[in-house]
C-alpha cells in the first residue's frame, strides 16, 4: 500500500482519499495516521462541522470541490470525516464507539479499574463495564459487508466479561501471598485474558471460513484459515501491548505516592491521579501499538494451506507473498 501522493488541489494529479495521507510500509507513516485517527479533539468537532466535512469529501469525490482548496484543508476534513462516519455504511457512528474515543474512555475505565480494585463488587462492575464499552467498539466498528453477527458480539461479550471476572476475582483471592504491588497488576492481567477471548470469538467465522488473500496488485487470490488466524494474533497482540504502558506503570507510582503526605491528607486525589497517568500512557500506547503491524499484513506462499498453495503455484506467475487486511 503506498501513501497517497502530494496533489495539486486545483487542476493537475488529484489526492487519493482512498489511502492513508502517510506511507503504511514504514511504522512511523502508520503512527502518523493513527495519531491522527484516534485523535480526542476529534471529540470536540461539532454536527455542524462533521456534517461540513462529509460534504467537502463527497464534493472532492466527485470533482466539484470549490475553488481554492489547499492540499491541507482536503485532508482536514477527510481526517474529521473519518473519525465520525462508517466507512462502509457511511453513517455517524455512536459517539463512544469512535477511534477517537479510545483514549477518553479506556483511561477512565482502566484508571477506575485499577484504583477500585480491592473490593470484588468494584472490581466486578468496572469488569462489567470495560467489556460493555469493548461491545460497544467491537459493534460501532462492524464491517458495513461483512457484518459481525449479532450473535457473536453477544457471544464474545458474555465469555470475555466471563473471563476478565474469572482471572481477577480468582488472582485477588491469591495475591495476599505476594507483596502490596502484585495485588496491583491483577486488572491488567484481567484485560489482557478478556482480550485474548474476546478477539478470536468475535472473529472465529474468519478462523473458520477464512479471509481473503490478495496479490501485491489487489487481484484475490482465494481465502486462508492460516491468514486470519495471523490477522487475528496480531491485533490480540497489539491490544495486549496497548494496555501494558498504562497498567504496568502507574502501579510503581502509586505505589509510591500512597506512602507520601499528598494521598494520606487527600485520599480522594488516588482516582483522578491514576486516570491521568493512564491517560498520559495511552496517548501514545494506542496509535503506536496500532502501529505495530501494518494494516495491509502479509505472509509468504509457503505458510498458506497445502491446497491453496497448489491453486498460487498453478498461475502463470504465482506470488511469492500474499497480502490480507488484519483489522483492528
Amino acid at each position: 500500500m503506498e501513501a497517497a501522493t502530494a496533489s495539486q488541489v486545483s487542476g493537475g494529479l488529484r489526492i487519493n482519499l482512498d489511502e492513508p495521507r502517510y506511507d503504511q510500509n514504514t511504522f512511523s507513516g502508520r503512527a502518523k495516521h493513527f495519531f491522527i485517527t484516534t485523535n480526542p479533539l476529534n471529540l470536540f468537532c461539532s454536527n455542524k462541522t462533521l456534517e461540513e466535512a462529509k460534504i467537502l469529501v463527497e464534493q472532492y469525490r466527485n470533482g466539484q470541490e470549490p475553488a481554492g482548496l489547499t492540499e491541507d484543508q482536503i485532508w482536514r476534513a477527510k481526517h474529521i470525516y473519518d473519525s465520525a462516519y462508517h466507512p462502509d455504511t457511511k453513517e455517524k457512528m455512536f459517539i463512544i464507539g469512535r477511534m477517537s474515543a479510545q483514549v477518553p474512555m479506556n483511561m477512565s475505565i482502566t484508571g477506575c479499574m485499577m484504583t477500585f480494585y480491592k473490593s470484588t463488587p468494584a472490581v466486578i462492575f468496572w469488569q462489567w463495564i470495560n467489556q460493555s464499552f469493548n461491545a460497544v467498539v467491537n459493534y460501532t466498528n462492524r464491517s458495513g459487508d461483512h457484518p459481525i453477527p449479532v450473535k457473536h458480539l453477544g457471544l464474545s461479550y458474555v465469555l470475555a466479561t466471563g473471563g476478565a471476572l474469572v482471572t481477577a476475582l480468582g488472582l485477588n483471592s491469591q495475591v495476599h501471598r505476594f507483596p502490596p504491588l502484585i495485588a496491583r497488576y491483577v486488572p491488567f492481567s484481567a484485560v489482557a485474558a478478556a482480550n485474548c477471548i474476546n478477539i478470536p470469538c468475535m472473529r472465529s467465522q474468519e478462523m473458520i471460513s477464512g479471509i481473503p488473500v490478495f496479490d501485491e496488485n489487489g487481484n484475490r487470490l482465494g481465502t486462508s484459515q492460516k491468514a486470519a488466524k495471523k490477522a487475528i494474533f496480531q491485533v490480540v497482540f497489539s491490544r495486549v501491548c496497548m494496555a501494558m504502558p498504562g497498567m504496568l506503570t502507574p502501579p510503581i507510582i502509586m505505589q509510591r505516592l500512597e506512602k507520601g503526605s499528598l494521598l494520606m491528607k487527600y485520599p480522594w486525589l488516588n482516582a483522578p491521579i491514576q486516570v491521568g497517568l493512564v491517560g498520559a500512557f495511552l496517548v501514545f500506547a494506542t496509535p503506536l501499538c496500532c502501529a505495530l503491524f501494518p494494516q495491509k499484513s502479509s505472509m509468504a506462499m509457503s505458510h498458506l494451506e497445502p491446497e491453496l498453495q497448489e491453486k498460487l503455484a498453478a498461475l502463470p506467475n504465482p506470488p511469492s507473498t500474499v497480502y490480507f487486511n488484519k483489522g483492528l
